[in-house]
């Protein structure tokens, strides 16, 4: 199993995400949890593309931290 980065930005009336380490690869959905199901299946989806493509894989190189900073 491989672990991929998404990005997930609120919008003004939903919720949209994209996979850094996979360009091309974005969802959105009405609440956050709808945009990350529809991530993984986008996700899942692509890889099976390029599988069947005999394309590689991209391993993932990207991460994400969330850090606190006083204002």
């Amino acid at each position: 199993m491989t672990r991929y980065t998404i990005i997930i930005e609120k919008g003004v009336g939903n919720y949209s995400a994209y996979c850094p380490d996979l360009p091309g690869v974005i969802a959105a959905g009405e609440t956050e949890e709808e945009t990350v199901e529809l991530m993984e299946e986008a996700i899942e989806f692509h890889l099976e593309g390029l599988k069947e493509e005999n394309l590689p894989i991209p391993e993932p190189t990207v991460t994400a931290r969330i850090i606190r900073v006083m204002c």
